[in-house]
C-alpha cells in the first residue's frame, strides 16, 4: 500500500488523474465501456438471449481499428454493426472486440478497440450508453416509436444538457445524465 500523497500512479489511473483533479468523466466512460466489454463476453459465451441484439457505432478511422479496404472507403468516418442472429467468431479483449459480419453475402473481419466505440445500443431492452474520449461518458436515449420496427430506433446523446438530474430520471429507471454535474 501507498503512503497518503504517493507521487506514483499506475497505469490504470495515470490517464484518468492530473496533479490537480481526478477526472470523472474519464472514470465513468471506462467503466462504461466495461458494461460493453461485458455484454459482448455474454453475447459471446451463450449467445444473445431472448430478443437482444447490439448496435455498435464506431470511428473506422480511429487508431487500432481494422476493418477491409471496402468498409473503410464505404464509412471512412463511422460505421454501425448490428449484432443479432448472424455474426461469427466473437473474440472479446480487455480492450477490443474483433468479430465476422457478412456484407453483402461476404464475410468480412472487424476488429475494434474499446475506445473507437461511440455509442452501444440494446433496443430490445430500450438501453443505450453514449462514450466521448474528450467528454466522458454521455446521456443516451432510445427514441423508439411504437408503430416503427426496430431499425427506426435512433440513439439520441445531450452533451450539454442543462437540465437538473432529478429531471432527467425516468420512471422506468433509464439514463441519468452526468454532464449536468459537470464543471462548465
Amino acid at each position: 500500500m501507498r503512503p497518503c500523497g504517493a507521487k506514483g500512479k499506475s497505469r490504470k489511473t495515470a490517464y484518468i488523474m492530473t496533479d490537480e483533479f481526478i477526472d470523472y468523466g474519464k472514470l465513468v466512460d471506462r467503466a462504461m465501456r466495461g458494461v460493453l466489454r461485458d455484454a459482448l463476453e455474454i453475447a459471446r459465451d451463450q449467445g444473445l438471449p431472448g430478443e437482444h441484439n447490439f448496435y455498435i457505432t464506431f470511428e473506422t478511422q480511429k487508431t487500432g481499428v481494422d476493418i477491409s479496404p471496402v468498409l473503410s472507403t464505404q464509412y471512412p468516418e463511422e460505421m454501425t454493426i448490428v449484432l443479432e442472429h448472424q455474426f461469427w467468431d466473437l473474440d472479446v479483449t480487455e480492450d477490443s472486440f474483433a468479430v465476422s459480419l457478412s456484407f453483402g453475402g461476404k464475410r468480412e473481419r472487424l476488429f475494434v478497440p474499446y475506445d473507437a466505440v461511440t455509442a452501444f445500443v440494446d433496443p430490445s431492452v430500450k438501453f443505450g450508453l453514449q462514450f466521448g474520449q474528450e467528454e466522458g461518458a454521455g446521456i443516451a436515449q432510445l427514441n423508439n416509436n411504437e408503430d416503427d420496427d426496430a431499425d427506426s430506433n435512433q440513439v439520441t446523446a445531450d452533451a450539454t444538457s442543462e437540465t437538473p438530474a432529478a429531471d432527467l430520471a425516468t420512471d422506468d429507471g433509464t439514463v441519468v445524465a452526468l454532464d449536468s454535474f459537470r464543471k462548465k
